[in-house]
């Protein structure tokens, strides 16, 4: 038997509700590793872990005298720092917000214990929730399990590191620009972005994300399983609805498990935006498209696919129309780590001097730094940035329309084009990470699935470049082999059942290969 600290958030509940295993045990196994492995991952830096005592051990007595049963009820869970949980610290990894105690948990807080999930503690995050790292000033910098000296993505890097590592059944993240399916990407894991506006987010202590109103950040759940996140998504729609329908759009859950997969339709796109993809990136969407054809899914080519590359330009300028304002009102007089200096020196830099430094960097064969530098040029006016958000309204009905005229239902893609990169790389890298991008903009559901490891042999087939960025991520995919690879499934608007019926399908499929990633190899347990 697969041993109870590896098992699903599903299998767990039911262990709990058939007398398997105690709500208890399971609490104590987490704690326990939690600690055995704090020190080489930093990732659970807020625990509760008397409090999850005590709630385990009455979810047991609930359980002996015949109570319902909540469908998480006795599992183990971790949520991402900025997630209200009554008593804890919301420092949206900001030193200035270490006094900030949430009073009360928010709404999918709240519907997640209330189906009787224990939440062992909050996770780590970086400064400001802005970059796709994990590191702070408070606790410092979380590490990928898979590889210590590589990051574990951001900002749910936290939450992506404790549930590979076995600390955590189930996880809740947040995503705005891939903060949950980066890391989930990056450490082996099944990760969800919801449509937007389909789950509620709770008010942070900080403003973020200028344009937030044009692109819209989502929760989502991370699991080392695909039907966790279907088990989680259900609770959340579900515990968000009876608290307010006016939170949620009209728009009913529907059970991923009751789709005939061999009625779908599936485009494959095999690169997002003008960064060429890994070797292990190609090999592992081949494996999911041959994985799901054996399924029954029709997967396609997508010649007709429209343009990728200007809806994750509209990305950086949307997020950029205020000149990066809300980052300095972020940060205050609170000094930013190094992982931010470079996003900092954009809040210092006046509008007038980023063309000129733009002409200076594109003069000297840095290309793509020179283009994501125009993008973050400020607005300039409130006509500006209603044109940018016409311009993404248009390419979700562009978008939108191209998958309709092909008869689409879902799309298979990058997840990202390389596996997870070391620490203090991704500055350096520009626009890379554009494949998680382009559905943010587009407000779709999207969700990633592990599918294999980089291969010795296959960790780059880059030619040289006088482009820095194109340089380092060369860097970064040396020393790759053995790191998870994943694939992304995106999908209509409120049909996240399509995306998590396609993630567990490529689950069933993927988890008996040999080079599937399974647990990290950190030298515990």
């Amino acid at each position: 038997m697969v041993p109870w600290i590896w098992q699903s958030a599903t299998a767990m509940a039911h262990g709990v509700a058939t007398g398997q295993v105690s709500a208890l045990a399971l609490t104590e196994l987490h704690i326990e590793r939690i600690q055995a492995t704090h020190a080489a991952l930093n990732a659970v830096v807020w625990p509760r872990f008397d409090a999850a005592r005590a709630e385990a051990a009455a979810a047991d007595v609930a359980r002996g005298r015949g109570e319902a049963l909540g469908p998480l009820h006795g599992v183990p869970i971790t949520v991402k720092d900025h997630f209200a949980l009554a008593g804890s610290v919301s420092s949206c990894g900001m030193a200035r917000l270490r006094g900030h105690v949430d009073a009360a948990d928010g709404v999918l807080v709240a519907a997640l214990r209330r189906a009787g999930a224990i939440v062992l503690g909050k996770t780590n995050v970086p400064q400001t929730m802005a970059v796709i790292e994990t590191d702070n000033a408070i606790f410092g910098r979380s590490n990928n399990p898979w590889d210590l000296a590589r990051t574990p993505g951001g900002s749910s890097g936290g939450e992506a590191a404790a549930v590979a590592a076995g600390c955590s059944a189930l996880g809740l993240g947040s995503d705005f620009g891939g903060s949950v399916r980066v890391p989930a990407a990056w450490c082996g894991l099944y990760g969800l972005r919801p449509t937007a506006r389909r789950l509620p987010m709770d008010p942070l202590p900080v403003a973020t994300a200028g344009g937030a109103e044009g692109i819209v950040a989502q929760p989502g759940p991370l699991a080392r399983h695909a039907a966790d996140l279907a088990l989680a998504m259900q609770v959340m729609v579900a515990g968000a609805g009876r608290v307010s329908s006016t939170l949620l759009p009209p728009v009913p859950w529907r059970d991923p498990t009751n789709l005939r997969l061999d009625s779908l339709r599936v485009a494959l796109l095999p690169q997002v935006g003008d960064w060429p993809v890994a070797p292990a990136v190609r090999r592992a969407l081949d494996l999911a498209a041959e994985a799901l054809r054996r399924q029954g899914v029709q997967v396609q080519p997508w010649p007709e696919a429209p343009p990728t590359q200007t809806s994750v330009d509209l990305f950086f300028q949307i997020v950029a129309a205020d000149g990066f304002g809300f980052l300095r009102d972020i940060l205050g007089d609170e000094a930013p780590v190094p992982l931010m200096r470079p996003n900092h020196r954009l809040t210092t830099m006046p509008g007038w001097l980023v063309p000129l430094a733009a002409a200076l960097l594109g003069a000297t064969g840095q290309q793509r730094v020179q283009r994501l530098l125009r993008l973050a040029a400020p607005a300039g006016s409130a006509d500006m940035l209603m044109r940018l958000l016409y311009r993404r309204l248009v390419a979700e009905q562009r978008f939108i329309g191209a998958m309709a005229a092909g008869r689409f239902d879902a799309v298979l893609c990058p997840a990202l084009p390389i596996a997870a990169p070391p620490h203090g790389s991704v500055n350096d890298m520009a626009d890379f990470w554009g494949s998680a991008l382009l559905f943010n903009v587009l407000g779709l559901p999207a969700g990633v699935a592990p599918i294999t490891r980089v291969q010795p042999g296959e960790e780059s087939d880059r030619q040289p470049s006088r482009d820095r960025a194109e340089q380092a991520l060369a860097r970064a995919e040396q020393g790759s082999a053995g790191l998870p690879v994943a694939v992304q499934i995106a999908a209509l608007p409120w049909r996240e059942d399509l995306v998590l019926a396609l993630l567990m399908a490529l689950e069933r499929e993927s988890a008996g290969r040999s080079d599937y990633p399974g647990r990290p190899p950190l030298p515990i347990g």
